[in-house]
């Protein structure tokens, strides 16, 4: 991958959301939204009319059926989980999606299998400060959460992740940079002149929670700004330009 890249996500179908949508339109910034069928957590999801919209504009992927984290289920539960949340989605929006999020991001080999295996051409992880988009389509990383989190967090995180020379340049700007807006931007700054992938997520709830919009009006009107059009891609754009190709996608009920 030679080309500065962006690409942004969001997760989890709040209906706040279509707040984020009107946002990224404002700036002409594609996005992938990962929307579960319902969230087991409590939280609303989008209903079907405010999911056709936001599918005209923007790519939709699964993040699986009832938002539930696949490392918590048996291997029949989390089948379940992967295949019906596609399936539900799929039915509710009209047309086949191709990209899959891990709740909470977590995952095993057994996990990236049934995603292949469910007909996904990519899934994305939550694994953070990567500037490159790795060789496995079905463990797409990112590069930051767009959340105040603070530097003993990250620094906990970085060590847990491991790749730590790896991710070392983007653990550095961040760990110099307190502030979310200065975080995010000096990050996508850096990226973009060492001609690398940058991958912001969020979910708008956190946006609502600790008042983080304007802050995200601000990124992505820099964001608008320091790239032309066609560097600023959805997550499965992104993995269609990745070095190495999807592996094919066998027929297989294993785990039914």
């Amino acid at each position: 991958m030679k080309s500065a890249l962006f690409t942004i996500s969001i997760d989890d179908g709040h209906p706040l959301d279509l707040k984020i949508a009107e946002l990224l339109k404002r700036y002409d910034i594609p996005a992938t939204f990962y929307i579960p069928h319902q969230n087991s957590e409590g939280h609303p999801v989008l209903h079907t009319s405010a999911l056709c919209e936001l599918a005209k504009h923007f790519e939709i992927g699964s993040h699986t059926l009832d938002h539930k984290a696949l490392t918590h289920l048996t291997d029949k539960q989390a089948w379940e989980q992967i295949i019906k949340g596609k399936q539900e989605l799929e039915d509710r929006i009209g047309f086949a999606i191709q990209g899959f999020s891990y709740p909470l991001g977590e995952q095993n080999p057994v996990h990236r299998k049934m995603v292949q295996t469910a007909g996904f051409h990519y899934a994305r992880t939550t694994n953070n400060l990567h500037l490159q988009t790795g060789d496995d389509c079905y463990a797409l990383p990112t590069t930051v959460q767009f959340f105040p989190h603070q530097r003993q967090v990250l620094l906990r995180n970085y060590f847990k992740q491991g790749e730590l020379s790896q991710r070392y340049p983007a653990f550095k700007i961040c760990m110099n940079n307190a502030c979310i807006l200065d975080r995010v931007t000096h990050l996508f700054d850096y990226a973009m002149h060492e001609h690398q992938v940058f991958h912001l997520w969020c979910h708008s709830l956190d946006l609502e929670k600790y008042n983080l919009w304007s802050m995200l009006d601000i990124v992505c009107r820099h964001i608008a700004e320091k790239t032309q059009p066609e560097q600023r891609v959805t997550n499965f754009k992104l993995t269609q330009l990745m070095s190495s190709s999807p592996k094919s996608h066998e027929s297989n009920t294993e785990f039914a």
